[in-house]
């Protein structure tokens, strides 16, 4: 069986440096707000090339954390819009409605998956005052146009980089494109911990003392809150692991970066349509490889019957969950199809290539 993302296997890889890390933690007594958090904040605030890195809880979190934030601050207040694409996991969608705020949707480029930017300004009211970007499956979005309309309606860009950390956009990497990003470190990710944890980066120092009191039960000083807040903090043992990690993150997304290249050159079944590498001076990390396929379902157990697991990311669009039911009889037709059709193939970095050979030939085959 080629596993889709074998975890295991992918953590083993820094076995003795992990494990070294994990007694440091063990052995310092401290688990929370210490040496190992600042350590990797300071580190991933170096990477991202932002002066602000607050670990979180979790990428949802560093999300909402966000929107909290700009609202404690007076940039935003509840019933303000924020326009964020159709097409996008749930969980850009919950951070809004979690603080008041109106998801607005937008229908992606079918040629990107990602947020058509031309379709933003026909959304924008006097409402609006944030515009969600995501980063889907690891490729970069971003424009001179997108900013233009960021400056003339004085809104916020706001990044989930949840699936896209080491990309970049013109030599500058996600994360440091708009006004505040949110990252995730869910295990499956190109930087994934040994269980939950988030982060925000940002420019903004009131914005990132802000965030950081946020996710701390309201308070900058113990016994002292200034905000309602709540606890989202960012362990002592999941920043070790993460710092370990992120000294091989680029290494592994070039490897994603090849296996990306050999799909894209080597599936010729007229049946598929193949994900379209980057051309606007953006990159693609690659966090899943998404084909599409009118029948996907007998593609996707084909795969299974030859001993090849593949995902579906993701199955039902955000406008058909019951959470978000009042959206159920809108219709975003690009939306719906991209989630009809979509089939996250194998990609990652322990990826042998005779997986890879044999992954190609499954698909041809079909």
């Amino acid at each position: 069986m080629i596993k889709f993302l074998d975890l295991q296997a992918v953590n083993l890889q820094y076995q003795a440096e992990i494990e070294a890390s994990l007694l440091r933690v063990f052995r310092s007594g401290w688990y929370l707000l210490g040496n190992e958090v600042k350590t990797f904040e300071k580190n991933l605030s170096s990477y991202i090339g932002t002066p602000n890195a607050i670990g979180v809880a979790n990428g949802l979190d560093a999300l909402r954390l966000i929107f909290r934030a700009y609202i404690e601050l007076g940039v935003m207040s509840e019933g303000d819009e924020v326009i964020v694409p159709s097409n996008t996991y749930i969980a850009s969608i919950l951070a809004i409605s979690d603080n008041g705020l109106v998801p607005v949707l937008c229908e992606p480029d079918l040629d990107t998956y990602n947020i058509d930017v031309n379709n933003i300004e026909n959304l924008i009211t006097s409402k609006t005052k944030a515009i969600l970007i995501v980063h889907l499956y690891g490729r970069a979005v971003f424009s001179e146009k997108l900013v233009q309309l960021a400056k003339r309606y004085e809104l916020k860009i706001v990044e989930d980089n949840a699936q896209a950390i080491g990309a970049e956009w013109h030599g500058i990497k996600t994360g440091n494109l708009g006004d505040a990003a949110g990252f995730s470190f869910y295990p499956g990710k190109n930087l994934g911990a040994l269980g939950d944890g988030g982060a925000v980066t940002c420019n903004d120092v009131e914005l990132a003392n802000t965030i950081r009191a946020l996710a701390n039960y309201g308070s900058n000083q113990k016994y002292v809150n200034t905000y309602q807040g709540l606890n989202s903090r960012l362990d002592e043992i999941q920043a070790a692991v993460l710092d370990v990690k992120m000294k091989y993150l680029d290494d592994e997304n070039n490897i994603r970066r090849r296996i990306a290249e050999r799909y894209n050159n080597e599936i010729t079944n007229s049946k598929i349509i193949l994900p379209i590498a980057p051309q606007d001076g953006g990159e693609h990390v690659w966090h899943v490889y998404v084909i599409r396929c009118q029948k996907r379902d007998l593609l996707q157990q084909f795969l299974m019957e030859l001993g090849v697991q593949s995902l579906i990311h993701y199955p039902i669009p955000p406008h058909k969950q019951e959470a978000y039911k009042f959206w159920n009889n809108h219709s975003f037709p690009l939306s719906e199809m991209i989630h009809d059709q979509v089939l996250s193939l194998p990609i990652s970095p322990i990826l042998s290539n005779e997986e890879v050979d044999q992954i190609i030939n499954m698909i041809n085959k079909f």
